[in-house]
């Protein structure tokens, strides 16, 4: 039943990268292919998928490595699955909330007392949900909640008793918290979990059949491994996830939890690259996208990360200003360049066997000039 139900996955992972167009000239990819092969030599992750979107056309979709450093360890393919950390913030949390606040149901200048009624004191009440996308909320950082808290329940009242550690709105810090909050707005709002919403409005219609929080049994066997955790404080099952905090929300979180192929994201990032439409079905309007990708005074766009203007960023140095993108923890990455055309999907475990690596902050800038050098974009 197992072989079966992979066998379907498989089948269906294909016919999503038969529907995208290839482009038929060729492009010398070897140097590219060698980055990556180094990276793996040099412990950077066991194994990646890599994909590349130009001009709407996939002209790389490549498997690189194996599951882990054993010799024995299965290889990696395109249809490999890989735990997507905080790519599940832009990926699935603000795709979600774009159609929310198109269709008039979220308010970007509400406060998010507004929504959940007990986020108040200390200043909390002032905090708006714009400024939970944009991580200028003032809320810490990160924290472990399950050496305190037992239940979704007690991480939201925790977070709703924290103290904050700057004004809304006057300084940016990455903070985890915005989008646990911004899940649960969502699932509220909604009626439905996030897994629920992401699925009905976006993996389905997209026919991103691997694209899911939760995976089943049934796929494990196609997933890649992340680093034991060994500090897992409760009794309770700990879901697969590698974010502690998404594990304790039951493995469905705004901020984490959302697994998926590269070729999956491909074709949500043709969708997106394409103005918010693909095969004649709208997810959202293009003055939405702009809305949401617009550069402020703040390094971050809403949901999305922009490439820094000071020259160090993870997209390297020849992605233009009008790149957007977005990192994951466990060593997965989108950058996309709109004036390029271009999308770089990088989906690697590189907290295997050990999450204290982090030769991939090197890597990165490396993969996106390389691209960008190997189609001749320079």
């Amino acid at each position: 039943m197992i072989k079966r139900l992979a066998g379907r996955f498989i089948m269906a992972a294909s016919m999503l990268l038969a529907a995208l167009p290839e482009r038929a000239e060729a492009h010398d990819f070897r140097p590219l292919e060698a980055l990556v092969n180094k990276a793996i030599s040099d412990s950077v992750f066991p194994g990646a998928s890599l994909a590349i979107l130009y001009k709407g056309e996939v002209v790389f979709h490549k498997g690189f490595g194996h599951f882990t450093y054993a010799a024995t360890s299965p290889p990696v393919e395109t249809t490999t699955i890989y735990d997507l950390a905080s790519l599940t913030k832009a990926v699935s949390t603000t795709s979600i909330a774009m159609q929310l606040v198109e269709r008039d149901s979220l308010q970007l200048q509400a406060p998010v007392v507004h929504y959940l009624p007990d986020f108040k004191g200390a200043g909390k009440e002032k905090i708006t949900i714009e400024q939970l996308m944009r991580h200028t909320s003032g809320l810490r950082a990160h924290t472990f909640y399950a050496k305190s808290c037992k239940s979704p329940q007690e991480l939201f009242r925790a977070i709703e008793a924290d103290s904050l550690f700057s004004t809304p709105g006057t300084k940016t810090v990455y903070s985890d918290l915005n989008f646990m909050l911004l899940g649960r707005i969502i699932e509220r709002m909604t009626g439905r979990t996030l897994a629920e919403n992401f699925h009905h409005r976006f993996s389905a219609p997209l026919g991103m059949h691997t694209t899911l929080f939760t995976p089943p049994p049934s796929l494990v066997g196609r997933i890649a491994p992340v680093d034991r955790d060994s500090e897992w404080p409760l009794t309770t099952e700990r879901p697969l996830v590698n974010d502690q905090n998404a594990a304790l929300l039951g493995g469905v979180a705004g901020h984490a939890g959302l697994f998926s192929t590269t070729g999956d994201l491909m074709v949500m990032m043709q969708m997106i690259m394409h103005q918010g439409s693909l095969n004649n079905h709208i997810y959202f309007r293009p003055a939405t996208l702009r809305k949401f990708l617009a550069r402020t005074s703040f390094p971050r766009a809403l949901g999305w990360d922009l490439r820094s203007l000071d020259g160090h960023s993870s997209a390297g140095n020849l992605f233009s200003a009008a790149s957007y993108g977005h990192l994951g923890y466990t060593g997965t990455s989108i950058w996309v360049d709109p004036q390029k055309e271009l999308a770089v999907i990088l989906l690697s475990n590189r907290v295997y066997p050990n999450p204290e690596n982090i030769k991939i902050r090197t890597f990165r800038p490396l993969l996106h000039t390389t691209v960008v050098n190997c189609l001749g974009l320079q």
